[in-house]
């Protein structure tokens, strides 16, 4: 047989019960116990009986549940060897990893933490690179409340501005090389009283020296620390505003379930 133990079950994937999918989808996240059980033991941490287990080597083209745990345990073997072969190369590339993001300030995450639950509106600004993190915050965002706004990756509108008051909050992303518009949105947000939240790489960039909080998301010029410093203002809003950020999320469910968004 020419294929590997994890392409055989991508193409059998679709023509599995569904107690053999449960199987097929543990085996492929724990090989490792899957070369080293027993079907009865591969059945209990599946949650289903032994003999789904043997009907899944059969129902993959096999012989018997020896050669399903043969054909896993050679391909677990050659990919420990590959990882110890590759560890050292992936360690020196992990080096820059810990410099996206500089430690975060608690007492001024607390703040934004504040101003973001608490605001009448949110509006998102980022420009250029810096557009991707600030679409993925507004996203997910829009999962935990009400009234969040985003700017174009090259522009904003006034009109959209206009309807900031001093109850708004405005999230900011700018890392070197920083933009005038960035510039301009928080400038004319703090016209109108609204709380301007900067995730900067340094408290005097541009933005940083205007904001009224400023989040650090390191020192480097990678997008990457500002995708990290949003993951915390997420997870933080979700378990500062959990009754909030749960209403919001059961009520979109129903929609994603209504709408048939989502296979699974």
């Amino acid at each position: 047989m020419n294929q590997s133990f994890q392409e055989l079950i991508k193409h059998k994937f679709p023509d599995l019960s569904r107690g053999q999918k449960k199987v097929a989808e543990f085996l492929v996240n724990f090989m490792e116990k899957g070369s080293l059980y027993t079907a009865g033991q591969i059945g209990k941490e599946a949650g289903v009986s032994e003999t789904t287990v043997i009907r899944l080597a059969y129902a993959l083209g096999l012989n018997g549940f020896s050669d399903l745990q043969e054909l896993m345990r050679n391909e677990w073997l050659s990919s420990t060897e590959s990882k110890e072969a590759a560890s050292k190369p992936i360690a020196e590339e992990k080096k820059p990893f810990s410099e996206w993001l500089s430690p975060v300030d608690e007492k001024e995450l607390s703040q934004a933490l504040d101003a973001l639950i608490k605001s009448d509106q949110v509006y998102i600004a980022g420009f250029r690179e810096s557009h991707t993190a600030a679409y993925w915050l507004y996203y997910k965002m829009n999962q935990l409340r009400n009234h969040v706004l985003l700017s174009f990756p090259t522009g904003f509108l006034l009109e959209t501005l206009c309807n900031l008051t001093s109850a708004s909050a405005v999230v900011v992303f700018s890392l070197p090389r920083y933009t005038k518009e960035a510039l301009e949105v928080a400038q004319q947000a703090k016209k109108q009283g609204a709380k301007v939240i900067a995730i900067t790489d340094r408290r005097l960039s541009p933005v940083g020296q205007i904001a009224d909080i400023t989040l650090l998301a390191g020192t480097t010029e990678h997008i990457l620390s500002l995708l990290a410093l949003s993951q915390i203002v997420i997870s933080s809003m979700q378990k500062r505003d959990e009754k909030t950020a749960g209403k919001r999320q059961e009520s979109l469910e129903k929609l994603y379930a209504e709408q048939g968004i989502f296979l699974e």
